[in-house]
């Protein structure tokens, strides 16, 4: 798919309201794409799609909660009716719990599983089958994360449902091929996005561990924006799995050819994001 120039591509992003999700809406924008958003926070993606308005795209907004399948039919009823069909699927929208094994409550389980996994489920269900009628091929992204595949276990069930959602993703491009559907695995590393400020964190001093896990991000200065140029380079090369960060190339490459260093490296940098 070319990416650099996307007049008159539609371009799906769930999870736009902030974060990767606005950024990469705003590139795709600038490109000339067809835009439609959505995310659980109005005020959010309202401020996105105004601001992709602003570089000419037009742009569908929605309210949509991605677990909920209801909420996903009105979406998809809406884009298919101004759309027809979509070109390039973000399944973007996703949340995190800092917590260990213990430490992460039957809610935490509910609500990451609900996001992380079946709101990708949820995306491709109602997307994808327009792509392969239309017979043309098109792409899909979905974000999993570097702890996808290197396991952090101070983010237990995070890690846990990233590693399914780079499982699912896997096992979706096998299936994808035959229909000249790419598929791809985004995998970010540290990025200073608002998720941090978001997402819950448990155990002792919570709170302390929360505005030092922040203050790291903030200082690693790796933006959104630089998360989107990545993810459309991955998308145009249609590749398989995009670790993006040089953290996350680091962690992918070990993990391919020598395991045991990448765990402990992944249980070294759960130690120091614990104290």
């Amino acid at each position: 798919m070319k990416i650099k120039n996307l007049n008159n591509r539609v371009v799906l992003i769930t999870g736009a309201g902030s974060g990767i999700g606005r950024a990469t809406a705003l590139l795709c924008a600038g490109r000339g794409a067809r835009l439609a958003i959505c995310d659980l926070n109005e005020p959010g993606w309202t401020e996105t799609a105004e601001a992709a308005r602003a570089l000419g795209a037009e742009v569908l907004g929605q309210t949509v909660d991605v677990t909920d399948t209801a909420s996903m039919d009105e979406f998809a009823a809406a884009v298919h009716a101004q759309f027809d069909t979509v070109d390039l699927l973000i399944n973007n929208a996703g949340i995190g719990v800092g917590a260990g094994f213990f430490d992460t409550t039957p809610e935490d389980w509910d609500r990451q599983i609900a996001v992380n996994i079946m709101g990708l489920v949820h995306g491709c269900e109602r997307f994808i089958p327009r792509m392969i009628e239309r017979g043309t091929g098109g792409q899909v992204a979905n974000v999993s994360s570097g702890a996808g595949y290197s396991a952090l276990p101070n983010m237990f069930a995070y890690s846990v449902t990233k590693f399914a959602a780079f499982g699912f993703s896997e096992a979706l491009r096998m299936e994808m091929r035959r229909h000249k559907i790419g598929v791809t695995t985004i995998c970010p590393g540290l990025i200073n996005t608002p998720i941090l400020r978001t997402s819950v964190m448990r155990g002792a001093h919570a709170e302390e561990r929360t505005a030092r896990v922040a203050r790291l991000y903030e200082q690693r200065g790796y933006s959104p924006e630089r998360v989107a140029v990545n993810i459309l380079r991955a998308v145009g090369r249609n590749r398989a799995v995009a670790p993006i960060t040089p953290e996350a190339h680091l962690t992918y490459a070990l993990t391919r050819i020598a395991p045991p260093v990448a765990r402990w490296v992944s249980a070294r940098t759960a130690t120091v994001l614990a104290k």
